[in-house]
């Protein structure tokens, strides 16, 4: 069986706070109901213990069998808010970041902005023609205005715009300054090495641009609850809920009625498909999920589908779909 923590104190310390922040701005909305799930959670901790054992039997059941369907690595996880419940599987095992770094650089340089840097976000960032890499369907239309690293983010979030990802990186000092954010957050594994697009370049046994599921969602949370201010807060969820590329994914995998933020990632070798979300339910408080995924071969199709599978057996896991 695969553990699903190996920085387990770090996520049972920072549960309280999670169920507690995490509804504590306007953005991330339904506060009433995610306060009422929130009291279920005075009951004992070995409830929790054993509602969480059988939801994670569930998740690891249904996962190992997807693996087998698609020939395929799924590392996931998921954490409830308002019951501090966790499900995951091969969740600290380390999987190519892709694109799921861009909300964390864009979350870096909000950071960067209201605690050292004023004015940031509405600076106007110039660029040239050669600085335009593969898939930029936003940057290449501003070639000669620039942009602002506010619409960078949006661009960056939003659409996966390859330059704009860059260029964010660049106001932190390139991928090593994203690295030292990730360190602040308490992440000490994730770690970006390289720029769009060469960081999709990925290979079994890769160390650089990678990270696992368990911390990208705990650098997630921690982002969305208080390492950001409350403005900066309601700006990601934003950006994140206003993604266009992600209906294939963990948004296909749970009910129409759910509201989802993510940032997907996709590589150019072994079919890596990701996505990471702050998700929420109608009647309950947010959940943070992160699905990371490969296949066995390099030149293999990427499969959006088992990401989308990947998302119900977790709500399921965490006992969200009936």
């Amino acid at each position: 069986m695969h553990h699903v923590l190996t920085a387990s104190k770090l996520i049972v310390a920072a549960s309280v706070l999670a169920a507690a922040t995490f509804n504590s701005t306007a953005a991330l909305a339904h506060r009433a109901d995610a306060q009422q799930v929130g009291a279920t959670a005075t009951s004992s901790h070995q409830e929790h213990r054993t509602a969480g054992a059988a939801g994670q039997a569930r998740v690891q059941q249904r996962l190992r069998t997807l693996e087998n369907e698609f020939d395929a690595r799924i590392g996931a996880y998921a954490f409830d808010t308002g019951t501090s419940r966790v499900v995951g599987y091969r969740a600290n095992e380390l999987f190519p970041m892709t694109s799921t770094f861009k909300a964390m650089a864009c979350a870096a340089v909000l950071h960067k902005a209201r605690t050292a840097d004023p004015g940031l976000m509405e600076r106007v960032i110039q660029y040239t023609q050669d600085d335009l890499v593969d898939y930029s369907p936003i940057t290449k239309e501003h070639v000669g205005t620039g942009m602002t690293v506010t619409k960078l983010c949006h661009a960056t979030i939003t659409v996966s715009d390859n330059t704009a990802g860059n260029l964010v990186l660049r106001q932190l000092g390139g991928p090593p300054g994203l690295t030292e954010y990730l360190r602040s957050l308490g992440d000490p594994r994730s770690r970006l090495d390289r720029y769009e697009t060469a960081l999709n370049d990925w290979q079994p046994g890769e160390r650089r641009d990678t990270t696992t599921p368990a911390l990208m969602a705990q650098d997630l949370r921690v982002v969305m609850t208080d390492a950001l201010t409350a403005p900066d807060r309601d700006q990601m969820a934003e950006w994140l809920r206003a993604n266009t590329t992600g209906a294939a994914r963990i948004r296909a995998g749970l009910p129409v009625d759910w509201v989802v933020g993510d940032k997907t990632g996709t590589g150019g070798t072994y079919a890596t498909a990701n996505d990471i979300a702050v998700v929420w339910p109608p009647n309950g408080a947010p959940i943070v999920i992160a699905v990371y995924t490969n296949r066995h071969t390099r030149d293999a199709t990427v499969n959006n589908e088992v990401v989308a599978r990947t998302a119900t057996a977790l709500a399921e896991g965490l006992d969200l779909l009936h």
